[in-house]
């Protein structure tokens, strides 16, 4: 899956508000970031490499992995595969928007 395709799934994800209150960006490394930034309204999803409250540093691989339900994001987690950078508590309540 591309970066396109996963920035447009995010945005029918989130909706007009994740629910977050927050903004939470996925660096995907060299492939790219997502950004969701929900304490405006509505909602904004966009690939901006902005400043954000949390950031997700994961592979696009391992990414798809969680998204796709293959991959626990707590093992994730503890096996280095997904770093979280900032305010844990936003990391804790993305469960709804992966899926």
């Amino acid at each position: 899956m591309s970066l396109e395709q996963i920035t447009d799934q995010m945005r029918t994800r989130v909706g007009p508000s994740a629910g977050l209150k927050k903004s939470v960006k996925f660096d995907f490394g060299s492939d790219g970031v997502v950004r969701i930034d929900d304490s405006i309204s509505p909602a904004v999803v966009d690939n901006s490499n902005a400043p954000t409250d949390c950031t997700v540093k994961v592979a696009m691989a391992d990414f798809m992995d969680i998204a796709s339900g293959k991959q626990n994001p707590q093992m994730a987690f503890m096996m280095g595969k997904l770093k979280v950078d900032g305010d844990m508590s936003v990391a804790m309540q993305l469960g709804s928007i992966l899926g």
